[in-house]
């Protein structure tokens, strides 16, 4: 999909309930182009693997490096986007990391099991990325 088919997917979308457990992540940098899924697979590889989801407790970390290490940890919440201002699921590292404290992630429900969403670093939107609750490793 393009940038302009994920925002139409995303906008089109409901927030979905808080997820619980592991979730496959795949960065969306370039989606549209031929530069996606190389980027998206070198990124899983030595980079982000996706994010770990405790709804009890509204909180989350993600998976990254090869070794899948735990860390860079957010707060997690229903409220408004920053893209269209209807409900979202707000992932707020503000209070929670020192390296991310100015990252913002949101994400809505596009399927049972699987999340689209948008980071903001200080409000302005950089990428897309999905998670998958299916497919987690």
């Amino acid at each position: 999909m393009s940038s302009k088919e994920l925002i139409g997917l995303y906008a089109s979308s409901p927030p979905g309930a808080i997820p619980d457990g592991p979730a496959r992540g795949l960065a969306l940098v370039a989606p549209g182009t031929a530069f996606n899924a190389p980027f998206a697979a070198w990124t899983n590889l030595v980079g982000w693997q996706g994010k770990t989801f405790d709804a009890a407790h509204a909180r989350l970390v993600n998976r990254v490096t090869p070794f899948r290490i735990d860390a860079i940890a957010a707060h997690v919440y229903p409220g408004p986007s920053l893209l269209d201002g209807k409900p979202c699921i707000v992932l707020d590292y503000s209070k929670t990391s020192t390296i991310a404290r100015l990252v913002r992630d949101e994400i809505r429900s596009i399927a049972p099991q699987r999340y689209l969403g948008f980071a903001y670093v200080a409000g302005i939107r950089t990428i897309a990325f999905a998670l998958d609750f299916s497919r987690a490793r």
